[in-house]
């Protein structure tokens, strides 16, 4: 029962909470801050769950990323829904109950029979992850919306605002995330992660069970005001957008908006992460940098500072977002750790405009769990765009450059509050006339097509950074810029003859004239090529070539010339065919469809109708692909599986080593493919072949000669390994070949185990 005094206003009031209760923010702080933490450690746990099954592609992360985020979306729906049906007392009463449901399907991991994704990968995934983690992460995701509406119902002088607590929820995910790959991926296997997590789970219910019990001790006593009347402007100077209303309820406009600031650091995430994973590894340390900082805009932007440096971020936000731009459309792909370092600081910068004009635009807390599920709203889109439009609607990854575009026309508006006008949109409309015929002229005046790009993009976004102050402007403009890229404006050095974008990466096929060349690449990165000289059709290229170390270890090996049976891990444009011989069976093992096609297509590229053995394909990850195969079968095993440059680790564990020597005879021979321009896998070879006792060589072929490199060879490492030192021949003797002997730096890795930071060149 609570005592109210009459003050000599007139008003009544509330004597200070007991002092039990002021422990209230520590203990509803803590409990958020537990919920988030095993809300996203489950994340990239699961995913890399999966990997070995999946291929290693960044598209898992992304379709993963999509399902965590439709999830969030139905907690919180869930969370408004209940709250409002059945009240915040009794509605805690029924999800305490509601939490222990989950405990049923604990601990996480990836249930046995559910056959093979080869053929519809994403909804396979989509499936493995409701069954699995759907009950726990739902449960888990409701905290934090919850436990705000909790705490801005108890009689505690901060429940007015409890927005502050969302700092609290974000934290955790944030040091969850840098966590897992510095304490949790290196130390922990796999099936300890999924225990450790269901212990965290039991003591989060623990926790949500004490606030229960604290919102029932102190619901409703503090105030005569119910937060829940209260639809005033938010406290500490946060007020919504001037075109708002002014009592703080929310309208459809002000939903779109809340919708809008979420949906583009989704999006924007998104694409970094497709960006990093493609190029260097896909791996959960390398996911859960854009998620991190993505996490810890929504800290700082709900932040009581936040209104100091607020309009510093956005006048430095263009700066930095036209550089990306000026790169994109040049399609630059080196310095990688300036292109990953920009690309960080624009999805930081951004998520902080974003975010900064969400937490300025929050609702009091009467409609807090709404708020809240219209912010999922717009990330479940940010999503769904990125992992199930885009790949439909677009070739290449051109939902990045849009969000780039969108990132401008989502900054806040004018100091003078000025609206829309003819120049906001004729000036873009000029600019991109005026780079179109400028580009148009100097090709017709034989200007160098680099030098010219340059300099007109370089110009035109200079044009852009003058109007950084009227977003519609900037925004359309840097359209205009983006849009002229993509034009097939005067000759070009290559042109693209096949692209197609699938769940495992954008394929294309190049023409080089001046080469004479047909190229296969999936990134940025090349993988196979063919002469279009008719002489030199049957000539295997790039890290294929008969100078290069697969070539002499295919030619060199013991009774090369009579090893029947071959397997090939990734097909790519069928080079290796061509060291086939009359008689032979080589079976090749991919994972995409595309890739089958590409290499099948005689207007692209011809390896595998023209070289002599008889060659089978089997389409499907390759490690499971392979235990349908027969044991003691294949002569030499070639590894050659990549997404760009990236390096599917599933395939490089203590398992998949047994696998492979499983499917070789006594005296076979496994040759891996490990060319990186970021990792060195030398030490991770060299680990598994002591492990598994066998000889393993190396040979970097990193110094070619101008005249290799003009006729298309290009630098490779390969290593190669046997059971015994024999059953590699000359190569043992060769000085190029060095032993994989040297001290160990990862520990062997395992499917449930590896450790990317100590490869990272």
């Amino acid at each position: 029962m609570s005592v109210s005094t009459v003050t000599t206003t007139g008003i009544e009031t509330t004597p200070p909470p007991p002092s039990w209760n002021r422990a209230l923010p520590l203990l509803f702080s803590v409990t958020l801050f537990v919920g988030s933490a095993l809300l996203f450690a489950v994340q990239p746990m699961f995913a890399k769950m999966v990997l070995p099954t999946l291929g290693g592609t960044p598209a898992t992360w992304i379709t993963c990323m999509l399902f965590f985020q439709a999830a969030l979306l139905a907690a919180y729906a869930y969370a408004h829904w209940s709250t409002r049906r059945l009240g915040t007392r009794r509605q805690a009463v029924v999800h305490v109950l509601l939490l222990l449901v989950p405990l049923l399907s604990l601990p996480i991991t990836v249930p046995p029979g559910w056959g093979s994704p080869a053929e519809r990968p994403m909804w396979w995934l989509l499936g493995v992850l409701v069954a699995s983690v759907g009950l726990p992460f739902l449960a888990v995701a409701t905290t934090a919306p919850l436990l705000q509406r909790w705490f801005a119902r108890t009689n505690h002088p901060l429940a007015r605002d409890p927005y502050f607590l969302y700092r609290a929820s974000n934290l955790g995910s944030v040091l969850a995330l840098l966590s897992y790959p510095a304490l949790i991926e290196p130390r922990l296997h796999l099936g300890l992660q999924g225990r450790v997590w269901s212990a965290g789970y039991v003591a989060l219910v623990v926790l949500i069970v004490l606030c229960a019990v604290a919102l029932w001790r102190s619901a409703g006593s503090f105030t005569t005001a119910d937060p829940d009347e209260d639809d005033e402007a938010p406290p500490d100077g946060l007020t919504g957008d001037p075109a708002g209303p002014a009592s703080g309820r929310p309208t459809p406009r002000r939903r779109l908006r809340w919708v809008a600031w979420s949906f583009l650091p989704s999006s924007l995430m998104l694409g970094v992460t497709t960006y990093i994973t493609t190029d260097i590894a896909a791996v959960p340390l390398l996911w859960v940098v854009p998620l991190g900082l993505y996490l810890l805009t929504f800290v700082l932007a709900f932040s009581p500072s936040s209104l100091s440096w607020f309009a510093l971020v956005v006048i430095l936000q263009p700066l930095v977002l036209l550089q990306l731009v000026f790169l994109v459309v040049l399609g630059v792909s080196e310095p990688v750790g300036l292109l990953l370092g920009l690309n960080l600081v624009v999805l930081f910068l951004s998520g902080l405009v974003c975010h900064g004009q969400l937490a300025r635009d929050r609702p009091p807390p009467r409609h807090l769990t709404e708020f809240y599920l219209w912010v999922a709203v717009g990330g479940v889109l940010g999503g769904v765009f990125n992992a199930l439009v885009a790949p439909l609607v677009f070739d290449s990854v051109a939902e990045y450059p849009l969000a780039l575009v969108l990132a401008c026309l989502l900054r806040p508006r004018s100091p003078d509050g000025s609206q829309v006008n003819r120049l906001d949109l004729g000036l873009p409309l000029m600019l991109g006339a005026s780079a179109i015929a400028a580009l148009w002229l100097a090709s017709t005046a034989g200007a160098s097509e680099v030098l010219a790009r340059t300099t007109v993009f370089g110009a035109a976004l200079l044009a852009c950074l003058v109007s950084a102050g009227r977003r519609v402007r900037l925004g359309l403009g840097v359209g205009a810029v983006v849009l002229v890229s993509t034009l097939p404006l005067g000759e070009r050095a290559t042109t693209t003859l096949f692209r197609e974008r699938t769940f495992f990466g954008v394929v294309q096929v190049e023409e080089d004239r001046a080469a004479g060349l047909h190229r296969l690449v999936h990134g940025n990165t090349t993988h196979g090529a063919q002469s279009t000289d008719p002489g030199r059709r049957r000539e295997p290229l790039t890290y294929f070539s008969r100078s290069g170390p697969i070539g002499q270890a295919l030619t060199d090996l013991p009774a090369g010339g009579t090893r029947s049976r071959v397997a090939v891990v990734g097909l790519g444009a069928g080079s290796l065919a061509c060291y086939g011989q009359p008689g032979q069976r080589w079976t090749f093992y991919e994972i995409d469809p595309t890739v089958v096609q590409v290499a099948r297509d005689p207007r692209l590229f011809t390896f595998l109708r023209d070289c002599p053995p008889a060659t089978d394909v089997v389409l499907g990850d390759a490690r499971l692909s392979l235990t349908r195969a027969p044991e003691n079968h294949f002569d030499v095993l070639v590894v050659d599986a990549f997404n760009s440059d990236a390096i599917p680790v599933h395939l490089l564990t203590r398992e998949a080593l047994a696998l492979y020597l499983g499917k070789l005879t006594d005296d076979g021979v496994l040759a891996v493919h490990i060319t990186n321009r970021y990792l060195d896998l030398r030490p991770v070879l060299g680990d598994l072949a002591r492990d598994a006792g066998l000889k393993a060589l190396v040979r970097d072929d990193g110094d070619i000669p101008q005249f290799e490199r003009a006729a298309g060879k290009s630098a490779s490492v390969w290593v190669v390994a046997a059971r015994q030192p024999a059953n590699l021949g000359r190569l043992v003797d060769d000085r190029r070949w060095k032993p994989l002997d040297g001290p160990a730096r990862p520990a062997v890795w395992t499917d449930d185990f590896s450790n990317l930071v100590t490869v990272l060149g």
